[in-house]
């Protein structure tokens, strides 16, 4: 599962996001809030052009609006995936339709930030994006019947066959595995796995968590604990 040459360690600064707004004023404030973190940063605003530049320039993150002109944001990242290109991704859009943010999500999308929104919240979400696909997990290995985490080269198997995961895809499935058997809240799943207090929905998780299942299929551990969370457990021996 490539991840569009990120290097290991903590979340540096300098490293380069690439924004994909058409409209200047967005991109000029998120420019200043990223500029000020540490981050460079470059900005186009049309998806045909992002597609050249994260090719290219190998961006550590993309922060992607949906609708841009020509080529829309959904696009450029089914594209990119598709290519076996897991640069991080967070789309930025003005609607906030639930048929949307799963779409983004299905994609292989690792956030989902509807306008109008917080600069410093946007700042946060980046980082947690960063670290994600930047830390290898450590530990030993997790196996769960049929399913196999290399935790250092962050790959996932069922059987022999490979499962290509998105970063926060892969350390929401770990944590849980991490578990077995523990039931997990909604709340300390956003804490513990992208690194929120309450900043946003626990939406996210459920979201994140069907599209595991959906990877997964039959193969999947993960259950639902009605009005709290979700937990794996170990398969019947």
């Amino acid at each position: 599962m490539a991840l569009g040459g990120h290097g290991q360690g903590k979340v540096a600064a300098g490293q380069l996001i690439l924004v994909v707004e058409d409209d200047p004023g967005i991109a000029d404030v998120l420019r200043l809030y990223l500029e000020r973190d540490g981050f460079q940063v470059e900005h186009v605003g049309d998806g045909g052009k992002a597609l050249d530049v994260i090719r290219s320039r190998q961006p550590d993150a993309v922060i992607l609006d949906v609708g841009l002109p020509g080529m829309d944001g959904t696009t450029v990242c089914r594209t990119l995936r598709n290519e076996d290109n897991w640069t991080p991704i967070l789309f930025c859009t003005a609607r906030d339709d639930e048929v949307d943010r799963v779409l983004g999500l299905e994609l292989g999308g690792d956030d989902y930030i509807t306008k109008p929104f917080s600069p410093r919240e946007v700042v946060a979400r980046v980082r947690v994006a960063l670290r994600h696909a930047s830390l290898p997990a450590v530990g030993e290995n997790l196996h769960l019947g049929e399913l196999h985490l290399d935790l250092s080269a962050r790959r996932l198997f069922v059987g022999n066959h490979q499962i290509d995961l998105t970063a926060t895809e892969f350390d929401l499935l770990a944590h849980l595995m991490a578990h077995p058997g523990r039931v997990i809240s909604r709340d300390q799943l956003l804490l513990e796995v992208w690194g929120y207090a309450s900043a946003i929905s626990t939406r996210t998780v459920d979201v994140h968590v069907a599209q595991v299942r959906n990877k997964l299929q039959e193969a999947s551990p993960i259950r639902t604990v009605r009005g709290v969370g979700y937990a794996v457990d170990e398969p019947p021996s």
